[in-house]
């Protein structure tokens, strides 16, 4: 009956007993707001890169436009965009560009297939750049490849999981277009 009555008062003090109760608390709560920071942090970085690729096209776009670019090639446009986006790594292995060209008089909507780099392929397929006629209408679309900064967090673990496929192999596409025209009378 003694040991009983002993057992009885140790689990009703420690029942009473609310020393702790701060660390139990953060101990449950700081993994999801930790969470939430690196989703957080994560998704900035992600939207950081992808301005700055929009941001290197229409520059590069805007410099084909008014003369600056006068012969562009897939290597030079390919080039001034890594050069105008600077958060983007290893920019010129990973960059791919298409020049698309479109008749405004007889209007198809552009493509919703993106070219991009497959990471599965030792050689990738050759992009041309078509120096278009004048006054036509060009679509310059860029597609980039990008880790996640942070991998191990739960939004750069659902975009590995989400990209596992051979072309991307873990890694985001990050797609940025611009449009100029052809300036009539111009000499290609």
């Amino acid at each position: 009956m003694m040991n009983l009555k002993k057992i009885t008062n140790l689990v009703s003090r420690f029942l009473r007993d609310d020393k702790g109760t701060a660390s139990v608390e953060f101990v449950l709560v700081f993994p999801v707001f930790f969470g939430f920071f690196l989703m957080t942090y994560e998704s900035g970085v992600l939207s950081a890169r992808h301005v700055m690729l929009e941001r290197g096209v229409d520059v590069t776009v805007r410099e084909v436009r008014i003369g600056n670019i006068p012969n562009p090639t897939r290597d030079i446009l390919r080039q001034r965009i890594c050069d105008v986006s600077l958060m983007l790594q290893n920019c010129m292995e990973l960059l791919e560009i298409e020049l698309i060209q479109k008749d405004p008089l007889n209007w198809t909507p552009v493509s919703t297939d993106v070219r991009c780099i497959d990471r599965g392929q030792v050689v990738q397929p050759v992009v041309t750049v078509d120096q278009s006629a004048n006054n036509r209408l060009m679509f310059l679309r860029a597609c980039i490849r990008v880790e996640p900064f942070l991998p191990s967090s739960w939004l750069g673990a659902a975009i590995v999981a989400n990209n596992a496929s051979t072309e991307a192999s873990g890694s985001i596409a990050l797609v940025a277009m611009g449009a100029f025209v052809v300036e009539p009378f111009r000499t290609p």
